[in-house]
């Protein structure tokens, strides 16, 4: 068998490889947070206001979308978010890729039977199934399904421009736990040193293959892979944890960064509480 022909069945079978797939991935995940984090760098609307505002402001804005009761409001925050996207730097693509679709996937599954188990005035009836398409229940799944992505649009622009460590410390700020805030930066910090340390363990693993593995074989691999990843994550929480101990850490988390509030992020804060509030006045 010549080197060529080897070669070419080797990427033929590379091509379904659960392996090669599963360290593609880990790529694509640290790649995506790399890129997040320039995002957030960036000179734009969001990024350039105060974190506490913002997170307020964000705040405000998906509430005012999960309690109003008219379609017309709730598609005017949703135009208000893509505007934020526009000016932020955010694209639409990245926006569909990240939140619509997944979203939609997932509320069009909880919604779609609410338009045949509402009750209410018929407007459609299936056919074959002899299904009944009822009016209130086309406005709840409507509902349902625009506040699921506008306050995912909303929650991904505020991740998307803004360093997750400034997200803690506001959060901090406005007076979230102090245990709340060490797990959810402890617990982002290390999912990446562990998707790192799994891509160097199966980058290193298929640099010492030189044949292609049967599934059986690739089962094993991934299975004693995933056990010696568990043990490293056990090892690493307790060396970090004794590192934090003797550096003098007792529970609050300092950062170097300061918070300075600018009379646009008033502006912008004053605008983005009124929105429940008006909200909650025209719909009486």
């Amino acid at each position: 068998m010549s080197e060529q022909s080897f070669t070419q069945g080797c990427r033929r079978h590379r091509h379904h490889n659960f392996a090669e797939r599963l360290v593609r991935g880990f790529a694509l995940a640290m790649e995506h947070a790399l890129d997040a984090e320039a995002l957030g760098a960036r000179s734009g609307f969001l990024q350039g206001l105060d974190p506490r505002t913002k997170l307020v402001g964000i705040l405000a804005l998906i509430l005012s979308g999960v309690l109003t009761r008219s379609l017309l409001v709730l598609v005017a925050l949703f135009v208000l978010a893509l505007i934020l996207a526009f000016f932020s730097h955010v694209t639409l693509a990245r926006l569909a890729k990240q939140v619509w679709i997944s979203v939609l996937l997932f509320t069009g599954v909880l919604a779609v039977p609410a338009m045949v188990l509402v009750p209410g005035h018929p407007i459609w009836r299936l056919p074959w199934l002899h299904w009944t398409v009822t009016l209130q229940g086309l406005r709840s799944a409507t509902f349902l399904i625009g506040r699921a992505e506008t306050s995912a649009t909303f929650a991904l622009l505020l991740i998307l421009t803004t360093p997750w460590t400034h997200v803690l410390k506001a959060m901090r700020s406005l007076g979230a736990p102090v245990v709340l805030v060490a797990l959810l930066g402890m617990t982002h910090r290390y999912i990446f040193v562990m998707l790192q340390t799994a891509l160097q363990m199966f980058e290193a693993r298929r640099s010492r293959i030189v044949a292609p593995m049967d599934g059986a074989q690739q089962r094993k691999m991934v299975a004693a892979a995933a056990g010696v990843l568990l043990n490293k994550t056990f090892q690493l929480s307790t060396d970090v944890h004794l590192a934090m101990l003797s550096r003098g850490y007792r529970g609050e988390v300092h950062l170097l960064d300061e918070f300075h509030t600018r009379r646009s992020d008033w502006i912008v804060l004053f605008c983005a509480l009124a929105a429940p509030v008006l909200m909650y006045w025209w719909q009486q």
